[in-house]
């Protein structure tokens, strides 16, 4: 079967002569279907197709998103208006559609208060809980408490 270059079927022919009619329109005869009976041919500008498909695939390369994780870092002491401006930058990035990291750091003697951290972190999880999706909970890594949360998905994407 073979399918000429304005998308009519022009029936089962030979290849000998889907070969010359590819030629004197000065383009390719491309195999599409090579397991269907008989074979399915088209005759294309193959360099053109090629060069079509590029230009698609960057465009849809260029079109995504790429999603980073930014971090918020907090200490159990951190004060209230700087909580507020670390909240802030967190809702900024969620609206950019990336993920947000927080970190709260313990030093020296506020190891043995772990819980003023994680108060910090399930706080921070109230205050985002609208815009936001809890992707990892809060939880103790060594001298941190860490917590993943990223943006909603939109209805309207």
């Amino acid at each position: 079967m073979i399918i000429d270059d304005t998308s009519e079927q022009l029936g089962v022919i030979t290849l000998t002569e889907a070969l010359q009619r590819a030629s004197d329109l000065g383009v390719d005869l491309v195999e599409i279907s090579p397991n269907a009976n008989p074979p399915v041919c088209k005759i294309m500008d193959f360099g053109k197709f090629k060069y079509r498909e590029q230009k698609k695939a960057h465009e849809m390369k260029m079109k995504q998103k790429q999603v980073q994780i930014k971090e918020v870092k907090l200490r159990p002491v951190t004060d209230d208006h700087d909580y507020q401006i670390k909240l802030k930058n967190a809702r900024r990035f969620l609206e950019d559609g990336d993920k947000v990291k927080f970190i709260v750091q313990f030093r020296g003697r506020e190891m043995a208060h772990q819980e003023l951290g994680l108060r910090y972190l399930e706080r921070a999880e109230q205050d985002l809980i609208e815009e936001s999706v809890i992707e990892q909970k809060p939880k103790i890594e060594g001298r941190n408490a860490i917590m993943v949360i990223a943006a909603k998905k939109k209805a309207g994407k």
